[in-house]
This record gives C-alpha cells, structure tokens and sequence, in this order.
C-alpha cells in the first residue's frame, strides 16, 4: 500500500436479507483513496451507494472483504472503536443537515467535538472560525430555524470539519438544495478540499457537483467502474 494511501475497499460484499431471500447489494468493490484526493461516486437509485459510503463510515461492517483506514481494518474495531473513528476520522455531510433545532449555528458545529465529554482545545474558537470562512459571521447565535436550507447545509459541512478529520464523507449534499444554493455548496467542497486537506468522497446525482471531483466512478450491478 502507497504510503500516501488513505482508504483501500478490498474485495467488499454486503448482502442483504429480505423476503426474496439473500441480495448481494455489493459485489466485490475495490477502491484506494490517497490522502487530500477527491471522488465522485455515482450511479441509478437502489445501486447501493449509500450502502457503500456506510461502509467506508464504518457505520456498518461488510459482509466480506475489507475496508481500511489508514491501514486499519475497520471490521477488526470494536463499537468503541469504531466510534472514536467516526469521530476523530471522518466527517459526516447528509442530504439532510439533521442540526439540532435548540443549537445555534456554533453549539451545532461543535457537537462533535464534544461527543464522549472530551473538550478540545480552541473547539469553539475553530467552529467560530469556519463559519465565519463560508460567510456565516451574522449568523452564529442563529439556530436552524432562522437559516435558510443553503446556510443550514454549510453549518452541517462546517460541523463535518471541526474534528479535522482525514476523511469527509457527502451524501447527496446537494439534494434538498435549489440550483443558486447547489452552486455555492459544490464551490465550498471544493475550497474544503483543497484548503483542509481533508479527501473527499460524494455520493450525488449531480453532473454538476461531480464533474469539480478529480474522479468520477458509477456503481452499477454492485461494482464500480470508471464513468
């Protein structure tokens, strides 16, 4: 493995149990990820995507192959383990922002750093900081409510960052967005990327959004491939 080799999904299969019986929704995905680089994932609704960006979330184990973070396998964790990566790793941006309604935009960004009791250093003095980044400075003590769905959807990107994880993971980020708010968004992943350091992978409908990666592959009949 490259020593600039971030994540490797070696040989992964997730199957499921329904009332057809067993469904293969994953059929040997291989994929490496070097550390800052960009990806776009794309593909039919039902392909599996999200199943395979769980996966790399460690948000479940496969039911075979691997997944590795930094050379760590992640089925190997325990629950605690897995936790400590989701948190510390990897940055989590959904279609839906899921910021908590009683937070305002700060309280929100910092929540994970405060998961598990610990207090980082300078954690809302950094929160403060990346909002102000992506032109949030008059709406810090706003809570979700009082944004509109583009400012809440750059709080959640913000949140995703505050960890200064290795790894940001985006589901659909664009979906739930006009075109003017869809734009500004793609634009901001983008500086993310590049400025933080942080590698990327998208999982999007979007030609628009995907097209700003530095690669696009599709999931189709549980495999990916170059587009």
């Amino acid at each position: 493995m490259s020593a600039d080799t971030l994540l490797v999904v070696d040989d992964v299969w997730q199957n499921y149990t329904g009332g057809a019986g067993e469904v293969a929704v994953l059929r040997g995905v291989n994929l490496r990820l070097s550390a800052g680089a960009s990806l776009a994932i794309v593909g039919p609704s039902g392909s599996g995507k999200s199943t395979l960006l769980n996966l790399i979330g460690a948000l479940d184990r496969p039911t075979r192959g691997r997944v590795l973070l930094d050379g760590q396998d992640l089925a190997q964790l325990s629950e605690g383990g897995l936790a400590r990566v989701r948190n510390r790793q990897i940055g989590f941006v959904f279609q839906l922002h899921h910021l908590l309604p009683h937070l305002n935009a700060v309280e929100n960004v910092r929540m994970p750093s405060l998961a598990g009791g610990e207090r980082a250093p300078g954690g809302e003095e950094r929160a403060r900081r990346l909002l102000k980044r992506v032109g949030l400075n008059h709406r810090l003590a706003h809570r979700p409510g009082e944004l509109s769905g583009g400012e809440r959807q750059r709080v959640a990107v913000v949140r995703a960052l505050v960890n200064r994880p290795r790894l940001v993971l985006a589901d659909e980020p664009t979906g739930s967005l006009d075109r003017a708010a869809s734009e500004e968004l793609i634009r901001l992943l983008g500086e993310i990327n590049r400025e933080e350091g942080a590698a990327l992978i998208v999982v999007t409908h979007s030609d628009r959004l995907a097209a700003h990666m530095e690669r696009v592959l599709t999931l189709r009949d549980g495999r990916l491939a170059p587009v």
